[in-house]
């Protein structure tokens, strides 16, 4: 038994809009699924504590439909697996009113999923649910404007701290900063980031009790959200681009 909005929220961390193919791992009622996107600049992982459905393996080709189908539901869901012998074919979601069908692929459908050599991080700040949301109102105020600037800056304090820049910093274009302090490490480093995905992530992970980001010089952020039951985490490249 799940409940309709925390399988939702599973599905909303890893399918960012683009990633419709990977493989839920169930083993001892936990839930991992590892994910990036189609063009490699994301790469993250998705774990539930209190998954309560049998050992196996899922492989979700088409997580859009998937979603679809989760959405009509309501309350708390029962998850069932259907087979052909040893072959998971369905999983089957069921609430007080519907009882719905979800195709499962062949596994060998679903490209694997790379690893990530962490460096030592120049940044790590903590981000407050304020921070989050702050974060979304300013990509959503420059709508259609996919540039963002993460630089380590002195701020009026004289301290180090992290700004964001949404828009572009030449011309006589619009233009939001909004600055974070934590631990920074190295002044002076200024990478591009696609702000639409990071909205995605944020707007995916709204509903958690602690969020981290960290930041290296070399072109790679890192975001963990955790709440009692639930860990998400993403490694984000810089884009390959500088717009600024």
């Amino acid at each position: 038994m799940i409940n309709k909005l925390l399988l939702k929220s599973l599905i909303d961390k890893y399918y960012l809009g683009v990633n419709d193919s990977v493989k839920w791992v169930i083993e001892n009622n936990t839930l991992t699924i590892d994910f990036s996107t189609p063009n490699k600049s994301i790469i993250g992982k998705v774990t539930c504590r209190d998954f309560q459905i049998e050992d196996c393996k899922l492989a979700i080709f088409d997580t859009k439909k998937l979603r679809n189908l989760v959405d009509i539901c309501n309350g708390t869901l029962l998850l069932e697996l259907e087979r052909e012998g040893q072959l998971l074919t369905k999983l089957k979601i069921i609430d007080s009113n519907f009882n719905l069908d979800y195709a499962l692929a062949d596994a060998l459908l679903i490209d694997k999923v790379g690893t990530v050599n962490a460096p030592n991080w120049d940044v790590n700040v903590e981000l407050t649910l304020e921070d989050i949301n702050n974060l979304i109102k300013a990509k959503s105020a420059l709508q259609g404007v996919d540039n963002m600037l993460v630089s380590t800056i002195e701020n009026l304090d004289g301290d180090l701290a992290l700004e964001f820049s949404f828009g572009d910093e030449s011309g006589h274009n619009n233009r939001i900063a909004y600055q974070i302090q934590g631990n920074i490490q190295k002044s002076n480093i200024k990478l591009p980031f696609n702000s639409d995905m990071l909205k995605m992530i944020l707007q995916a992970n709204k509903d958690v009790e602690n969020a981290t980001l960290y930041l290296s010089e070399l072109g790679l952020m890192k975001l963990t959200f955790t709440n009692e039951t639930v860990d998400s985490e993403y490694f984000v490249v810089r884009n390959a681009e500088e717009d600024f």
